[in-house]
């Protein structure tokens, strides 16, 4: 796969316009922040906007070059790191120069910023596909996430402080093993299975910010729910885990599970969560039980599969960004299909790989 020229941007010194809309017939550009492996998910953009017959550009960012999804961008920008001062103000200028009608994120790492300022973005005729920052919250503090669930009803592992379960232990009260995680950690990093007490103090030095969380054994799901721009539930895909690599899903199956869909979607709509794709994850115990573990408030590593399987989340969003209203079947998802990932390759000359630097 040969990369094209990089087109040249001065963004730093664009006189600023408002975006054309979306609405009324004019160019559809999409942008992505973040953008690092997402190949399927921008092409699953691409595939929806010419099967609407749209006039649609997919932009993406990152930090370097070397990022494979970003090579395939109709336009490639390099940004500042999520924590650093001018990350939002380098994309607002990408918003006003490229006039972007949606940006979309695809990890959690600026949710919470994008969250605070999607009113900055909106002045733009941007909308920023997030949810508001409380929510954010809630997910991103697997504490809050506990507590959150189980305060409206829903099953969901036990989760306390390292020091509530070594007093749990001393009182004979703790089931190990256990989990050992960051309340605030993502992608599975820092995750630790835990046998006794010796080893929970001594992975706990080494976790930041570490909470302990009852071990479940069962079937492990994400679910993809798609909430639509009126903030309802309109689909919800359950897909079994079946392997994991480096934190991402890289053998899944659809499993058309009713109670299962039930459930997760009522979990988001109580959350308040969307617009766009929440993913929720649980556990099903051998006796049935359903077992609440995250809530991931964006696309996740394992959308392509639902959307292979025929809930076609970039149409819908393509749809309703420019005023048309989709027809969603919410059980129109083909079950029992299979995702078998394999790493594939981009290729390019050093001097081909895409990447303007944004600065203001």
């Amino acid at each position: 796969m040969n990369l094209g020229k990089s087109r040249v941007h001065r963004v730093a010194t664009a006189k600023p316009r408002r975006c054309g809309n979306a609405a009324g017939g004019g160019k559809v550009v999409v942008l992505f922040t973040c953008i690092g492996r997402r190949v399927s998910l921008l092409r699953s953009f691409q595939k929806a906007a010419q099967s609407l017959r749209l006039n649609a550009s997919f932009c993406g960012t990152d930090i370097g070059k070397l990022s494979p999804a970003l090579q395939l961008c109709d336009e490639a920008l390099l940004v500042s790191r999520t924590m650093q001062a001018e990350y939002i103000d380098q994309l607002l200028a990408v918003v006003r120069k490229l006039g972007v009608n949606l940006l979309t994120p695809t990890v959690d790492l600026d949710l919470r910023l994008l969250a605070e300022n999607k009113a900055r973005f909106a002045e733009w005729g941007c909308r920023v596909l997030v949810s508001d920052s409380d929510v954010i919250d809630t997910c991103q503090d697997k504490r809050r996430t506990f507590e959150f669930l189980t305060r409206n009803g829903f099953d969901s592992p036990a989760t306390m402080s390292v020091r509530e379960a070594l007093a749990a232990d001393r009182r004979g009260e703790l089931a190990w093993p256990c989990f050992l995680k960051r309340w605030d950690g993502y992608a599975g990093l820092d995750n630790a299975l835990v046998h006794d007490r010796s080893e929970l103090r001594f992975f706990a030095k080494r976790i930041p910010n570490p909470m302990c969380q009852e071990f479940v054994v069962g079937k492990e799901y994400t679910c993809d729910v798609y909430v639509d721009f009126d903030m309802r539930v309109r689909c919800v895909v359950p897909r079994l885990r079946i392997e994991i690599r480096s934190g991402e899903v890289s053998k899944s199956r659809v499993v058309k599970d009713p109670e299962i869909m039930a459930q997760a979607g009522r979990v988001v709509e109580l959350l308040g969560a969307g617009p766009g794709v929440i993913t929720v994850q649980l556990f099903v115990t051998d006796d049935g039980r359903i077992r609440f573990n995250e809530i991931n408030p964006r696309f996740g590593g394992g959308a392509p599969l639902s959307i292979q399987a025929g809930a076609n989340f970039p149409q819908w969003i393509l749809q309703e960004l420019t005023g048309r209203r989709p027809q969603i079947d919410p059980n129109g998802f083909t079950d029992g299909l299979t995702m078998l990932r394999y790493d594939a390759e981009v290729w390019g000359q050093d001097s081909e790989l895409k990447g303007t630097k944004i600065e203001v």
